[in-house]
């Protein structure tokens, strides 16, 4: 047999009967001092697996090491460090009070979340899906296929040639011009001659020349 083993069953025996004799010299007889060794033991066992499989935590560690200063206290005191025949009221307290504490750290132990979660992984990007191979005389012509030509827009008819009206100032033609080829950009329609009229500010007739030379 393993001697560490057999050193953990020999000290868990000493330290089992320490609380057991102290359970019983505070009053709490029968059955009931050997359920106190058994509290205590059962404590530490949760506090010590929660630090092992959820890493070190304020929690654990508080109840931890309750549990080991109740054990360790247990072994100090029945070594004749107070009168057992004769135990003192703060002992008597302890002991009395020992199976709601306990209580209180296993249901902490057991139903509390670690304070410090652990972050969760990224998923790992997928694989890539194999290209598969394409026989070259089955593969189909990468060349796009012609799109369909969409028929040509309906041109706007031009303006009907108008009579020639009186002379129009070249500075005036080329800035109806600029408006006309404006127009077109943002409506796509050639400008009509009301339009040119209203824009240019002028008469009809020299509105109608204007259009005519445009034309």
């Amino acid at each position: 047999m393993d001697a560490v083993l057999v050193q953990a069953v020999i000290a868990g025996a000493l330290s089992f009967a320490h609380l057991h004799d102290l359970a019983d010299a505070a009053g709490q007889d029968g059955w009931k001092a050997w359920a106190y060794p058994i509290s205590v033991d059962l404590l530490l066992v949760a506090a010590w697996r929660r630090l092992r499989s959820e890493g070190p935590s304020r929690l654990a560690w508080c109840w931890f090491l309750i549990a080991l200063f109740a054990s360790l206290g247990a072994n100090v005191a029945t070594a004749g460090f107070l009168d057992l025949a004769h135990p003192p009221a703060w002992l008597r307290f302890g002991i009395a009070g020992w199976p709601a504490l306990a209580f209180l750290g296993g249901t902490l132990l057991a139903h509390s979340h670690s304070d410090e979660d652990p972050e969760p992984v990224p998923p790992a990007p997928a694989a890539p899906a194999p290209t598969p191979e394409v026989d070259q005389e089955s593969a189909p012509d990468p060349r796009p296929e012609p799109e369909p030509i969409a028929p040509a827009a309906e041109e706007t008819p031009a303006l009907a040639p108008v009579p020639a009206g009186p002379p129009v100032p070249a500075a005036l033609v080329a800035h109806a011009r600029k408006l006309a080829a404006d127009h077109q950009a943002r409506t796509g329609a050639r400008i009509d001659t009301d339009t040119l009229r209203a824009r240019l500010g002028v008469p009809p007739q020299l509105a109608e020349t204007i259009a005519a030379q445009l034309a």
